[in-house]
């Protein structure tokens, strides 16, 4: 087995598609619209890996949970930049943009290189969706960056 994809609700469908396109290189496919049920999504596909399904509805409540404290639940995902370089410049990028930087790049303890920063939703409400961002391989709290730096 593997994982085909994730899902993540928005508030803001248009914002967080042109925020995955953008920083990880995400296509999208072309909005579906269900008008019965008020529902709308994109499927994300990225180089390698499962896909991302971006939802909106308004009638799903608002997460209540402040996403720069953790939770038990699904808490991050990772994406791989492919080096520390490329990890450092990708945080500074959305930095510059005004993106939340939760984590400092760092090599782990279990030898990943890696920065923590949360998805744009999050700079207007902290009760939405975060993200992490790693060099290996966010509803979701934080996106991972990181690069493995010792062999496994």
């Amino acid at each position: 087995m593997h994982i085909k994809h994730l899902a993540i609700w928005c508030n803001d469908l248009e914002k967080m598609k042109q925020f995955y396109c953008t920083y990880f290189n995400a296509k999208a496919n072309n909005k579906y619209h269900n008008s019965s049920k008020n529902f709308s999504s994109y499927f994300l596909s990225f180089e390698t890996g499962p896909r991302l399904e971006l939802m909106a509805m308004p009638e799903i409540p608002q997460n209540v949970n402040d996403s720069t404290q953790q939770y038990t639940g699904l808490i991050h995902f990772a994406f791989s930049a492919g080096s520390k370089e490329k990890v450092n410049q990708l945080t500074e990028q959305l930095r510059a943009n005004g993106y939340l930087i939760a984590g400092e790049p760092r090599t782990t303890g279990d030898g990943y290189y890696e920065s923590v920063i949360l998805d744009p939703l999050s700079l207007t409400d902290k009760k939405d969706n975060g993200l992490k961002i790693n060099n290996t391989t966010s509803n979701l709290a934080h996106y991972k960056i990181e690069e493995q730096v010792r062999g496994n």
